[in-house]
């Protein structure tokens, strides 16, 4: 499924489109729907007049997509967490959930500009809002953050924090700071968290994280020196596990999941 993102809505509109509605912070799905097709183009549906808020996405596979903002689920539907939404997803509308969710987020958390208070006026043409007083201009938030994943010969170091999935590990990961580099942040979040150092930063992917506006840089890395130091509180348990034994890891559906599974196939190959 190919898409291709836009700010305006085009002067025709496809007689068939995709609509994700959101209530809250929740996607709206059929209650009836089959495992396999949760969503599907329709004809525009009444939910357009009803919106609170309601943003053009772009097109997916040559049909308009739409992010709406309802108070309520419509009769026949059913709102639930994004996140377990988005595992059951095609990847192509994983992504464009992730996508509505963040520009209804920007909406509804810049109504008013943050410089003076008076109410923002959203921008024809691009994904902004301005304010009419100051002329403060927002465009939805990007936070990156970077995550790594580190390898000596024969193992991997994983790291749990307490809110994880009982017996889950994944690679390290953290927030970039202001005025660092990703590469930076990826040898200052090691430190932090572990005790470590690092060496062969090598960049593996990217995605896009709506949880609540993330995007995840993710890395591969060479051990250099020093014993694992778990870092208070942020890390629960740090290990270096033996390639052979890994424990439970994220799902594909998460970078982290692709990352861990990747390089250990490839490190597993090359051994």
């Amino acid at each position: 499924m190919h898409f291709t993102p836009a700010a305006s809505p085009p002067r025709a509109p496809t007689a068939r489109q995709w609509s994700l509605a959101f209530v809250g912070n929740q996607l709206l799905l059929p209650e009836a729907a089959p495992a396999e097709a949760l969503l599907q183009p329709a004809p525009p549906l009444p939910w357009h007049a009803e919106a609170a808020s309601q943003h053009y996405l772009g097109r997916l596979d040559g049909l308009d997509c739409w992010a709406l903002q309802l108070a309520a689920p419509p009769p026949g539907w059913q709102a639930g967490p994004l996140r377990a939404a988005m595992l059951r997803l095609d990847p192509a509308l994983a992504g464009l959930a992730g996508r509505a969710a963040q520009v209804l987020e920007w909406d509804r958390a810049h109504r008013f500009c943050g410089v003076c208070a008076t109410p923002t006026q959203a921008q024809a043409g691009e994904r902004s809002r301005s304010c009419p007083a100051c002329r403060h201009v927002v465009y939805p938030r990007i936070s990156p953050a970077m995550m790594v994943l580190v390898h000596r010969p024969g193992q991997l170091l994983l790291a749990r924090s307490p809110h994880y999935t009982p017996g889950m590990y994944s690679a390290l990961a953290g927030f970039v700071e202001a005025g660092e580099s990703l590469e930076e942040c990826v040898h200052r979040e090691v430190q932090e968290e572990v005790g470590v150092r690092i060496t062969d930063l090598r960049y593996f992917g990217s995605q896009s994280w709506p949880f609540p506006h993330s995007l995840m840089v993710a890395y591969t890395a060479l051990w250099l020196d020093g014993e694992i130091v778990p870092q208070p509180v942020e890390i629960e348990d740090a290990q270096w596990f033996s390639l052979g034994r890994m424990p439970p890891v994220p799902p594909r559906f998460s970078i982290a999941g692709h990352l861990i599974r990747d390089t250990l196939a490839h490190l597993s190959t090359a051994a």
